[in-house]
């Protein structure tokens, strides 16, 4: 079971203590209402390497990308959802428009995101391969989104 780590200084020295000779992955996202895409793509970000780190936007956070209605569920409980599964090692919030500075702070050595964002589009790129690192645009589910449940169940 993964782990919720609300503060980023707590989180790079939880981080330490395990990363020795292991690969880090960083992914971020809203991750709303956690569906079979979510899933699919957080276990292909795992396969990356031997520890994910999720960066998971706040409450306040989602409101201000998807609009006043969103998020569905509070940011703790989607910290929760997502420490749950078995292929998330971290989760931690971030309030900025974008997760840049957390990036530089886990320092990870493989950076995703779906396959929906192109390498170029992907916040971080440039910082994780100056050091080194990898950046990967991981298969998109098509067919699989927030918005289509939430359009779905308000037709019921």
């Amino acid at each position: 079971m993964g782990q919720v780590v609300r503060s980023w200084k707590e989180l790079v020295t939880a981080l330490d203590s395990r990363r020795a000779g292991k690969r880090v992955v960083f992914t971020n996202g809203c991750f709303d209402i956690l569906h079979v895409g979510h899933v699919r793509y957080l276990q292909e970000a795992r396969a990356q390497g031997d520890l994910l780190v999720v960066g998971l936007n706040t409450d306040s956070s989602v409101s201000r990308i998807k609009g006043p209605e969103r998020p569905v569920q509070n940011e703790a409980s989607r910290a929760e959802i997502l420490a749950a599964l078995g292929c998330v090692d971290f989760v931690t919030y971030f309030d900025e428009e974008t997760p840049l500075n957390l990036i530089k702070e886990v320092k990870p050595d493989v950076l995703v995101k779906g396959g929906d964002y192109t390498i170029d589009r992907i916040v971080g790129a440039d910082f994780v391969m100056s050091r080194g690192g990898e950046v990967k645009s991981l298969q998109f589910s098509q067919g699989h989104s927030t918005s289509t449940l939430i359009e779905k169940i308000r037709k019921l």
